[in-house]
């Protein structure tokens, strides 16, 4: 095993606890406003490319944790970067389609709607 690349401790409670804690909060807050947004057809670029954003996020992670595993560093170090990157890799790879879905469905109703409105 070659030198830890931080502290362990530190590192698992810091970014496995808080920086993990506020990347739950971002995307429970995304989660949010996609819920409030979508059905209405509004903040598409900005709904899609923060979840693009945020599955990138994930990705890295999850690159960087593999990476640690490779290397041998401790479980403090590893883990949060797999968790955090699994999770948000998936997540969001996931979730994306049915976002997209949704705003088609808003924007086939505003169509609908407007025909009805000429008819």
């Amino acid at each position: 095993m070659m030198e830890p690349w931080l502290d362990p401790i530190r590192f698992g409670t810091w970014y496995g606890g808080l920086g993990g804690g506020l990347l739950g909060l971002s995307g429970a807050v995304l989660g949010a406003v996609t819920a409030a947004l979508a059905p209405k057809g509004k903040g598409r670029s900005f709904i899609l490319g923060a979840f693009t954003f945020m599955k990138w996020v994930g990705l890295v992670n999850l690159v960087i944790g593999l990476y640690a595993v490779y290397e041998r560093q401790p479980y403090g170090i590893w883990y949060p970067l797999l968790l955090i990157g699994f999770l948000f890799a998936l997540l969001f790879s996931l979730l994306r389609p049915i976002v997209c879905k949704r705003y088609d469905e808003a924007e086939q109703h505003s169509i609908s709607a407007g025909t009805l409105r000429r008819a």
